[in-house]
C-alpha cells in the first residue's frame, strides 16, 4: 500500500510560501519599504533606543558615485607644484598596490591642481575655487581630510560605505537606521533613495547598495525618480479609483491575515504594512514631489538645474521635503566623479552640478531650524593619487582609484562646524593625523541619533551582526 511521506506536505508548503515571498517585489506596491501606524512604527523602533540623549533626528546622505579628487577639491598641497612631472618617491607609495590602470605604469608623474585654493569662514578652511558655495557654508561644515578605506575598486567600495562590508548582502546603514529608530512619518517610507545623473563617467550603481539584506524587507530603502511616477507601480490603473482601491486591500489584507496566522512568517506581516504604507503614498508622494508652489527664492537658492525634475539640485529640494515630513534616512546618490582622464575638465562640471545644491541645503535646513537635528554627509567611496594617470600636461590629467585618504565633509546634528578633521601627508598620500575609517564614520553617525554602534544588533544565522561588525569608534573630536 503507497503511503505518502509526511515531508511532502511540508515540501509543497515551503515552496509555496517562498513562491509568495519572492513574487512580493514584482508586485510593485510589495517592495515599498516602511510601516503603517504609529503603533507599527513604534515597534519597528528597537526597544530601549535612542540609547542616550540624540542630537539628530534624520540623515541626509549626498554620496559622491565614483570618487571626487580630493586633492582638486579639499585637500591643499601647495608644495607639490615645486615638485611637478618629478616621480612620486618610493618611500611615499612604499609599493602600496595599484589598479590593473596603472600597474602597468613605469613613472608615476606627480600632478598638482591646477586649481586655486583659498581660505574661507571664521578659521579659514581651504576649498578650492570649484566650490564657491560651500565657502559660503565653511562654518557649518566639518571636513574630513584623513577618511581611508580598504576598498580598491568602486563596487566594493561603494558597498563598504553602504553597509560595513565590502561584499553584497549586508543591510545598507539607511535599513540599519530606520531599523533602530523606526519612522516619523505615517504616509511615507523611513528610507528614501534618489539618483541623479552627473556630466561626467559613471560607474553602474545597483539597487543592493539599499536593500535590508538580512534584516527584514520592510527597512529597504524606497527608489524614488524623476517623473510623473516617482514610485514604480504606485499609481492605480484608469478607472480604479481610491475606493476600489481600499476595498480591495481590505480584502486581501484579511487574506493575508489569516495565511499570517496559519504561517507565523514575519514576512507577511511586513507585506501586510507594505501595501498599507504604499496606500498611503497614493496620497503624499504627489504632493511631496509637486515642487510648483515652492517660491522662486528657492529656485534661485538651489540653482539653475533645481527646476529640472531628477537633477542633483532638485534632489536636494526633495531631500529637505522629505525631511521636515519626518523621513529618517534620505540618501542622494550623484553619479559621475570616476575621473581618469581629462580630470580638470570633467571636475568642474561635476561642481557646477553639486556645490551650489550642496551649500544650498545647508541653508535652507538651517533657516528653517532644521540643520540642527539633521546630519549632513557629502562624499564618495574613496579618493585619488597624487600622481597622474597617462600623460601629464600643462593643463590636464587623470587621477586613478586611492582608498590611503581622501575627503568628505559632515554638517548639522551633533557635528562641529567651522573645523577640519585629520590630516595627510605632503602627497596627499598617506594619512598623518586622526585617520577616520568607514566604521569610524559609521559609529559616528550612530551616535549623533543617539545609537550606540556595538549595541545596534541583528541576529542572523547564530550571530549577532551589526554595522560596524567588530570595529568602530566614535571621532568625538568632530562632535559638537
Amino acid at each position: 500500500m503507497f503511503r505518502r511521506n509526511p515531508f511532502d506536505d511540508y515540501r509543497l508548503l515551503l515552496t509555496r510560501r517562498h513562491f509568495f515571498r519572492g513574487s512580493g517585489p514584482g508586485i510593485g506596491v510589495a517592495a515599498l519599504a516602511s510601516l503603517l501606524s504609529k503603533e507599527v512604527r513604534a515597534e519597528a523602533g528597537q526597544p530601549g533606543m535612542p540609547h542616550h540623549t540624540a542630537k539628530a533626528k534624520r540623515v541626509i546622505y549626498l554620496f559622491q558615485h565614483g570618487a571626487p579628487s580630493q586633492l582638486d577639491l579639499y585637500d591643499y598641497k601647495p608644495g607639490l607644484a615645486r615638485i611637478r612631472g618629478q616621480d612620486l618617491p618610493d618611500s611615499i607609495r612604499m609599493g602600496q598596490r595599484l589598479t590593473g590602470m596603472t600597474a602597468y605604469q613605469t613613472t608615476f608623474p606627480t600632478a598638482p591642481s591646477i586649481f586655486k585654493f583659498a581660505r574661507h569662514g571664521n578659521n579659514g578652511t581651504w576649498l578650492s575655487e570649484l566650490l564657491p558655495h560651500t565657502g559660503k557654508v565653511a562654518d557649518d561644515i566639518c571636513l574630513i581630510r584623513s577618511l581611508h578605506t580598504e576598498a580598491i575598486n568602486h563596487d566594493p567600495a561603494v558597498t563598504f560605505f553602504q553597509t560595513g562590508f565590502q561584499l553584497a548582502g549586508r543591510p545598507s546603514i539607511g535599513s540599519w537606521v530606520s531599523y533602530g529608530l523606526g519612522s516619523e512619518s505615517e504616509d511615507l517610507p523611513a528610507f528614501v533613495v534618489m539618483v541623479s545623473q552627473g556630466l561626467g563617467n559613471s560607474q553602474a550603481l545597483a539597487d543592493r547598495q539599499w536593500s535590508s539584506g538580512f534584516l527584514p524587507t520592510r527597512y529597504a530603502g524606497v527608489k524614488f525618480r524623476a517623473g510623473a511616477d516617482p514610485v514604480l507601480y504606485l499609481s492605480d490603473p484608469e478607472g480604479y479609483d481610491r475606493e476600489a482601491r481600499r476595498r480591495f486591500l481590505d480584502d486581501l489584507n484579511r487574506l493575508n491575515e489569516v495565511k499570517l496566522k496559519d504561517q507565523k512568517d514575519p514576512e507577511i506581516a511586513t507585506r501586510i504594512a507594505q501595501y498599507e504604507m504604499a496606500f498611503r503614498m497614493q496620497a503624499s508622494v504627489p504632493d511631496l514631489t509637486d515642487l510648483s508652489r515652492e517660491p522662486d527664492s528657492v529656485f534661485e537658492l538651489y540653482g539653475p538645474d533645481s527646476r529640472k525634475p531628477g537633477t542633483y539640485a532638485a534632489n536636494c529640494i526633495l531631500a529637505r521635503r522629505l525631511a521636515e515630513r519626518g523621513v529618517r534616512f534620505i540618501q542622494l546618490f550623484h553619479r559621475g566623479w570616476d575621473q581618469h582622464t581629462n580630470l580638470p575638465r570633467e571636475i568642474e562640471k561635476q561642481c557646477r552640478q553639486t556645490d551650489q545644491p550642496s551649500a544650498a541645503l545647508i541653508q535652507d535646513l538651517k533657516r528653517r531650524g532644521l540643520l540642527d537635528d539633521t546630519i549632513i554627509v557629502w562624499g564618495g567611496e574613496f579618493g585619488r593619487t597624487v600622481y597622474s594617470q597617462g600623460t601629464l600636461t600643462e593643463d590636464n590629467y587623470g587621477r586613478d582609484h586611492h582608498p590611503r585618504c581622501f575627503s568628505a565633509w559632515m554638517a548639522g546634528g551633533g557635528i562641529k562646524g567651522g573645523v577640519t578633521y585629520g590630516e595627510t601627508d605632503d602627497f596627499s598620500y598617506n594619512v598623518v593625523e586622526d585617520p577616520m575609517d568607514v566604521h569610524d564614520m559609521h559609529a559616528t553617525i550612530l551616535h549623533c541619533l543617539g545609537v550606540d554602534h556595538t549595541r545596534l544588533t541583528f541576529k542572523f544565522q547564530g550571530r549577532h551582526y551589526r554595522l560596524t561588525d567588530i570595529h568602530g569608534r566614535v571621532a568625538r573630536k568632530v562632535l559638537s
